[in-house]
């Protein structure tokens, strides 16, 4: 074989865990009020972007308060990097009309994460986001403990359009094998 030599599929995927904190999954609940796009409605989808990974919702026809209910998973390896969401309406004959984008920040989360939270009951809040000039939040953001995981609620406020909010929730998963948060 010629040329450079090349490092082994599982030297690669070994240095990914390595870098690899866990897995954070989004939980886009629903869309509220959102900007009509089409003559009467939208057919909104959403786009969830963090460094070069880029994942998305299925379509909901004709609907400005649509519930999707959709699970996206991002690797995370740093939790410094804002995750953006856009909102987008579906076009057939034309290219999709933004309907409006939010970031959030998930330091406060990894940081409730990283508590040695022990035997606490279900329900119990961990902490809170206020919304503030430097986020997207509609409101506070609750941080809470729910049958042995710790999960955020957001509401986030769309920007560069004229209405809309989105509603996720964010929760934490931790892969075998990984660097994991103890030693970031």
């Amino acid at each position: 074989m010629a040329g450079s030599p090349t490092t082994p599929q599982s030297d690669r995927n070994k240095s990914l865990m390595d870098n690899l904190l866990g897995l954070l999954r989004i939980r886009i609940k629903r869309g509220v009020n959102l900007a009509v796009r089409d003559v009467r409605s939208s057919d909104p989808y959403v786009v969830v972007k963090m460094a070069r990974q880029k994942l998305k919702t299925r379509v909901i026809k004709k609907d400005v308060n649509p519930e999707w209910n959709e699970d996206l998973t991002l690797s995370i390896t740093d939790p410094s990097h804002p995750i953006k969401l856009t909102v987008y309406d579906y076009d057939t004959f034309s290219k999709d009309d933004k309907m409006g984008d939010a970031e959030f920040d998930i330091r406060p989360y990894i940081e409730a994460l990283k508590m040695d939270l022990g035997e606490i009951p279900s329900g119990t809040i961990i902490s809170r986001v206020q919304p503030g000039r430097n986020n997207c939040l509609a409101e506070e953001s609750i941080i809470y403990w729910k049958e042995g995981k710790v999960v955020q609620d957001i509401c986030l406020r769309l920007r560069n359009v004229e209405c809309g909010e989105v509603e996720i929730q964010l929760q934490w998963i931790d892969l075998p094998g990984s660097k994991g948060l103890s030693s970031s």
